[in-house]
């Protein structure tokens, strides 16, 4: 294995972390000024910055497999979860309702926030490659937030809507959109610096392995 597949491995494997941290610990919410907010948004933008990384250095179709093993892994974890919920507990074991109330998660709540990852990470991934080629794969920082910023709208609206309708007024739904949406924009915007030095890290092996190769062409 070379070093820009150990690269790849590594940050799919940080992928795959902030992902299934942020479908467990979105059950807690938290007050931001007024807004009310879940815990998830702590990691679940780190997912937006590695796939921009990953898009920039190892491709379209690299990045949508990524997503797609999330998926995958995000519904075998749910599985998981179930199964260790219906597990009988033992006598001395008396945080069963808390167990459950942590891990097992309302079946509309799950089926909005694999809904909103799976349509908002590939459209993510669809579109930063898009920008890339109109900018003649200049500003990256164009690319990252144009892309960042169109997909969280998406993934705070698709979850909002499936999660909730029907059970909040029209009005709360849209704030509580637009309130995720703003938290998510100022998160993005911060760590553009971050996706530059990822994508610098995961380009310096092209560095090293071309350098042997030049000097053999200089020397023929």
């Amino acid at each position: 294995m070379n070093n820009k597949q150990e690269k790849l491995l590594l940050l799919a494997g940080l992928f795959f972390v902030a992902l299934f941290v942020s479908n467990v610990v979105s059950v807690k919410l938290f007050d931001l000024g007024g807004i009310v907010l879940t815990a998830g948004l702590i990691t679940y933008p780190l997912t937006f910055l590695i796939t921009d990384s990953i898009s920039e250095v190892y491709g379209k179709q690299t990045a949508k497999k990524v997503v797609w093993i999330g998926l995958l892994t995000n519904l075998l974890m749910i599985g998981f979860f179930y199964v260790a919920i219906q597990l009988p507990p033992a006598g001395n074991f008396g945080m069963q309702a808390e167990f459950e109330m942590i891990l097992g998660a309302v079946p509309r709540v799950v089926a909005a926030s694999l809904t909103a990852y799976i349509v908002s990470q590939l459209f993510d991934v669809a579109l930063f490659h898009k920008l890339k080629q109109w900018t003649q794969e200049k500003h990256l920082w164009l690319r990252n937030n144009g892309s960042t910023f169109a997909s969280q709208l998406l993934d705070s609206t698709i979850f909002v809507v499936i999660a909730f309708y029907g059970v909040m007024p029209t009005a709360a739904l849209v704030m509580m959109i637009i309130s995720q949406y703003i938290v998510k924009l100022a998160i993005a915007v911060i760590d553009t610096p971050f996706v530059y030095m990822t994508v610098k890290w995961l380009r310096r092996h092209d560095d090293k392995e071309q350098q042997p190769i030049e000097e053999a062409n200089a020397h023929a």
